[in-house]
């Protein structure tokens, strides 16, 4: 929690880049005016006492904005000088979910602008919010939270004579339980839940759920005693990481719990599931990763944390925060060729992907492909070979198969815990 301690000087807050799409489907930034300074900025504001971090970021922007808010990766922090005193303010790129038109006018905002980002340093009245808009502007916005979480604080084995599964939390683990309840909907108000069955996992994310209103999903695969002894270990992370491909195939938030013992196997199986080589291992040559590796060109996206392979605390969690991977450009039509019809759009079609996509990863450097093409993913099989013909027949022209989606991109990854610092 905040150190609210007599005499601490340091003043902590909290804030957001809240966003929506604006008519070209460039992200438009919220900016707030504040009537007493007769200045423009960011959304922001101090800590409660007790209050974590993301919880602040959320309340003061729809206290100053209006805007309800999920959370999405981590920008930069700033610190000045406040009266003599350091203060040091948190910010997150933030999707706006919904408005409340009644928020503003308030006691201390008089007016809200939205503001092209691309022109928002310009409208700003701080030089340091400008470093704030250029983390945010540096990678796409757009993001779909993947959460990893190992269960609260469990009643300790010594003292349980019953079965593991039925192993339920302890009364700090229950008070945190419902801690995570409001500091998970601050990253996805609305999620999938995926948990082991262990009494101590499932009774982690109830309060979640009913906040929520979503419903618990037990995975026998995620339960650290699952296996028997004769069960290969190889075996047991193909079936998580086809659990955790499944997950992240959906496009949807998803928030899995799990245990400590198997929380690596986990990260791991979200590496694996979105084609990243796991710290210490190689790219296969001559792959996509491999060469977008070599020219450094997705440093700023795959890089993963200097503390991705320490074990997180009870109740900590990771926040893969997961960007659609950009359209690979149509291939060249044979001279003469008609040209492709489009295909049919039905209510059930996904929407096409938004400009903005091809502009930002265009800006960061996105690799070309191979030109063998990416690999299958692991929720499909190889379609089966044909058998050759009998006699030689005359060469027709090869038809084109459907590429093979790329998986997500892994735009940051954050961690958090309860003790925040």
């Amino acid at each position: 929690m905040p150190d609210h301690k007599t005499g601490s000087k340091l003043i902590k807050a909290a804030g957001g880049v809240a966003w929506r799409p604006g008519p070209d489907g460039d992200p438009e930034i919220l900016l707030v005016h504040r009537k007493r300074y007769d200045d423009w900025s960011l959304p922001k504001g101090k800590t409660e006492p007790g209050e974590l971090l993301p919880v602040t970021a959320v309340r003061e922007v729809l206290e100053e904005g209006g805007a309800r808010l999920a959370l999405g990766r981590r920008l930069i922090s700033v610190r000045y000088q406040v009266g003599g005193r350091p203060k040091r303010v948190h910010y997150w790129a933030a999707r706006v979910a919904s408005l409340d038109d009644r928020a503003v006018p308030n006691a201390e905002v008089d007016q809200v602008k939205w503001v092209d980002a691309g022109h928002a340093v310009e409208h700003v009245s701080y030089a340091h919010d400008h470093g704030v808009l250029a983390d945010f502007a540096r990678l796409p916005a757009q993001t779909v939270p993947v959460i990893l979480l190992r269960h609260a604080k469990a009643v300790h084995k010594a003292g349980w004579k019953h079965a593991d599964t039925r192993r339920p939390l302890d009364d700090s683990g229950r008070a945190d339980a419902k801690t995570l309840a409001e500091l998970l909907s601050c990253f996805a108000p609305t999620a999938r839940l995926i948990t082991s069955p262990a009494v101590r996992c499932v009774e982690t994310l109830r309060p979640f759920a009913e906040l929520s209103g979503a419903q618990l999903r037990e995975e026998p695969s995620l339960y650290v005693h699952h296996q028997s002894p004769g069960t290969a270990t190889a075996d047991s992370r193909l079936s998580m990481t086809a659990l955790v491909s499944e997950a992240i195939a959906a496009g949807e938030p998803v928030i899995i719990c799990a245990h400590r013992e198997n929380l690596p196997d986990l990260q791991a199986a979200a590496l694996a599931a979105l084609g990243i080589a796991a710290p210490g291992s190689d790219a296969a040559p001559g792959s996509a990763l491999a060469s977008a590796l070599a020219s450094d060109a997705l440093a700023p996206i795959a890089a993963l944390p200097k503390d991705w392979a320490e074990a997180l605390p009870t109740s900590g969690f990771w926040v893969l925060n997961l960007a659609p991977a950009p359209e690979a450009p149509p291939p060249p039509a044979a001279p003469g060729a008609p040209a492709p019809s489009p295909p049919p759009v039905s209510a059930a079609s996904p929407p096409p992907p938004s400009p903005i996509w091809r502009r930002w990863f265009r800006s960061i450097g996105r690799p070309s492909r191979n030109p063998a093409g990416p690999a299958a993913s692991p929720l499909t099989s190889p379609a089966p070979a044909s058998p050759a013909p009998a006699s030689p027949a005359p060469a027709a022209p090869e038809a084109s198969e459907p590429p093979h989606p790329e998986p997500p991109w892994l735009i940051s990854a954050d961690r958090y815990d309860l003790t925040e610092p």
